[in-house]
């Protein structure tokens, strides 16, 4: 029996996201209308090629018992077809728990109240970023960079893709211990969250690595903010955690590679890769350095002094 505390009047519907990259978010259904779909302009963007452009839909409709309405959910002459607690379907009314299967996701749909949508969310930052640095994980690495790559792709537009690798990590944890590694870690994405613009993303990549994504920024911005990242490490103290020593500090430097969409490839996974060429090479030629994937002229570099477009 459902208590007063979660009356229908404290329940709101949504879409939990039970597999795929977005796993546990949950998509509030606050419009009378939700396209689900791989397009661009979907209202929930799934990123799978099972997926038609526009899949399905859920809408209201007048009479339910949520706020007084029903939500349903719709195919809409998708290729693969909508399926709803494992049955294909053309339209059909929603229930709470029903599990909704587009393509290789499945989606619950769930009336949370307030206390359950916060759970929600804060599963899904569990799953989705690391927890030492609060960078996003490389499997939501994953997934954003493959979602801008896409959005580049339609609207034309340059981004460059950084692997970053801590020089000499090994030492840092022989000297100091692992507690001031870990910490330096965390003090180093910090860095890095303060350097990135509003829409760049950043991961812990493993390890000691980093990897980050700048939106609207052609090989020499790149190089530039690479710069940035790397100056800024070099000039840091970081804090070592020894008890009796309070306040000491330590040094660390970074090595980073550099490719950019879409001269270099346009192919997400291709361009990470480039990167990490690129950041190898940086290694190999002394470290803490940037490194590009490809030869850039003085020309070019200086164009990389202009600001990016907001």
């Amino acid at each position: 029996m459902q208590s007063p505390e979660r009356s229908s009047r404290d329940l709101r519907p949504a879409l939990v996201f039970l597999s795929g990259e977005l796993i546990a978010a949950p998509i509030p259904l606050d419009r009378e209308e939700v396209i689900l779909g791989r397009a661009l302009e979907a209202d929930v963007r799934v990123i799978d090629s099972k997926v038609s452009r526009q899949h399905a839909r859920i809408f209201t409709v007048e009479g339910g018992s949520i706020d007084g309405k029903n939500y349903v959910v719709e195919d809409l002459h998708s290729r693969n077809g909508t399926f709803l607690n494992g049955r294909k379907i053309t339209k059909e009314t929603l229930q709470n728990g029903d599990k909704i299967t587009i393509g290789e996701h499945i989606l619950r749909f769930d009336l949370l109240d307030e206390v359950d949508r916060e759970y929600q969310k804060h599963i899904h930052r569990l799953i989705s970023h690391d927890d030492l640095t609060g960078l996003l994980s490389s499997r939501s690495f994953f997934s954003e960079l493959r979602r801008e790559a896409s959005r580049a792709k339609t609207e034309t537009r340059p981004f460059c893709v950084l692997m970053m690798d801590v020089d000499h990590f090994k030492l840092v944890n022989d000297t100091y211990g692992h507690l001031t590694g870990s910490k330096t870690l965390e003090e180093i994405g910090s860095l890095i969250i303060k350097i990135m613009r509003s829409g760049d993303a950043a991961s812990r990549f493993g390890g000691e690595e980093f990897s980050a994504f700048l939106l609207d920024a052609d090989l020499a911005q790149g190089i530039v903010a690479a710069e940035r990242i790397r100056g800024e490490v070099e000039d840091a103290e970081f804090t070592v955690v020894r008890h009796g020593s309070p306040g000491s500090k330590h040094k660390v430097t970074i090595s980073i590679g550099v490719a950019s969409f879409p001269e270099d490839s346009r192919d997400p996974i291709e361009l990470v890769e480039m990167a990490d060429t690129a950041l190898y090479r940086a290694k190999r030629e002394g470290r803490n350095r940037v490194c590009a994937y490809r030869e850039i002229s003085p020309e070019e570099l200086a164009q990389g002094l202009r600001p990016r477009t907001e």
